[in-house]
């Protein structure tokens, strides 16, 4: 958990101030406000660009483990099943162990009196701050179940466009991973065959052989060093993006990339405008929802984008403003904003954005395999004709030296 210092004022008005240790923000107001201390001022205490490493090897739980529990959730709810009832059921009931123990903690936290939105609170690996805000929307409205119903509709658009973007990337990766293997075939036991062979002659090779030689021998002679280089470089790539800056450059890298680069940003638009909009709908103000829809985008860039346009609406700043100034949308995007802001229908109109930018998605995703397969041919082609030249080359050679004969 991260420590955060906090200003507040107690029920005297006195100003207190003070560290807490816990897993978010909101974990903080919680705690302060069972203290009886109006919460002011909360900042996260960083040391560094230093490196979570509990966040690094923590088991995470699946979406759809996650969404069976919301759907559950929902209809227990709806039910009138009492909470604690659902929870420790729920718990016995769950495959995923990440999953079943923290609901027995939150069982456990009900029964000391907190709230189903606090205890969940507690556990920010499972549950999202969205997650939480929409719960605690729905425990102060009264209308619980209907908060799970928003969230099992969010989480399975969610799991949707996860599994079309996966469907999209299987074939690439097949011939990549595909390519991997035979070069390692080809270096570890036919090249050093034809080695063998064209050593007997004597002949000076050419150098596109030659660099195929070397190549191999270096894969046969010193493979135990490239295994340990590549686990030293995935765990090094696992730390550098546990750092804040990692994080920040890989995501903004993502978004850039060619190809792909512009299908996750839509995609992660697509979930910030859909997040937004139910947050709106369920009654949370639109700076707090702005915060919590920051960290549901997941990308570190447009999460400082996002919080930006908080600033500027807390500053007094539209809605419409602050989105242009972000340079994140499309200008279609901007001018439904303003439309749904000016009218009051800015939740509606947050939806038609996601279906417009989930509708470019899927048209992308259906033409990816297309845009992809031509780069891929070019990446075999080169393989093929550089074994070619290694291969037939000094073979070549030899026939016509021994047709001068």
């Amino acid at each position: 958990m991260a420590q955060y210092s906090y200003q507040g004022r107690d029920a005297s008005g006195t100003q207190v101030e003070g560290v807490l240790e816990a897993a978010n923000e909101s974990a903080v107001a919680d705690q302060l406000m069972r203290r009886a201390i109006i919460p002011l001022r909360i900042e996260e205490k960083r040391g560094g660009d230093g490196i979570d490493w509990q966040a690094m090897f923590r088991p995470k739980v699946k979406m759809t483990d996650l969404q069976m529990f919301t759907r559950q959730m929902l209809s227990l709810t709806r039910s009138g099943i009492p909470l604690l009832r659902a929870i420790n059921g729920l718990a016995d009931s769950s495959h995923c162990k990440v999953l079943s123990k923290a609901l027995r903690e939150v069982a456990g936290q009900l029964t000391s009196g907190y709230s189903l939105s606090s205890a969940l609170n507690q556990h920010p690996h499972v549950f999202s701050d969205l997650y939480v805000a929409m719960v605690h929307v729905g425990e102060n409205t009264g209308q619980l179940d209907q908060a799970f119903s928003r969230l099992s509709q969010h989480l399975e658009m969610e799991q949707d466009t996860k599994r079309r973007i996966n469907s999209a990337l299987r074939y690439p990766i097949m011939v990549l991973g595909a390519i991997a293997i035979a070069l390692v075939i080809l270096n570890i036991f036919v090249i050093p065959e034809f080695a063998k062979m064209f050593s007997k002659f004597g002949a000076e090779l050419p150098l596109p052989t030659r660099i195929l030689i070397a190549t191999s021998d270096f894969f046969v002679n010193y493979w135990p060093l490239l295994l340990l280089g590549m686990i030293a470089t995935v765990i090094g790539w696992r730390m550098w993006l546990a750092t804040d800056s990692g994080r920040f450059k890989f995501d903004r890298f993502k978004l850039r990339m060619p190809i792909v680069g512009s299908i996750m940003e839509r995609a992660t638009l697509a979930r910030f405008a859909r997040s937004l909009a139910m947050m709106l709908r369920g009654g949370v103000p639109v700076n707090q929802s702005l915060s919590l829809v920051a960290d549901a985008v997941d990308n570190r860039f447009m999460h400082d984008r996002i919080v930006e346009m908080r600033r500027g609406i807390e500053g007094g700043e539209s809605i419409t403003r602050t989105a242009n100034h972000s340079q994140l949308f499309t200008p279609l995007v901007l001018q439904m904003l303003s439309v749904g802001e000016e009218t009051g229908r800015i939740d509606e109109l947050l939806d038609d954005a996601a279906e417009y930018y989930e509708r470019e998605v899927d048209y992308d995703l259906k033409t990816l395999t297309a845009r992809i397969e031509p780069i891929l041919l070019v990446i075999v082609a080169a393989m093929v004709m550089v074994l070619a030249l290694g291969v037939y080359l000094p073979m070549w050679d030899m026939f016509s030296a021994y047709k001068g004969r």
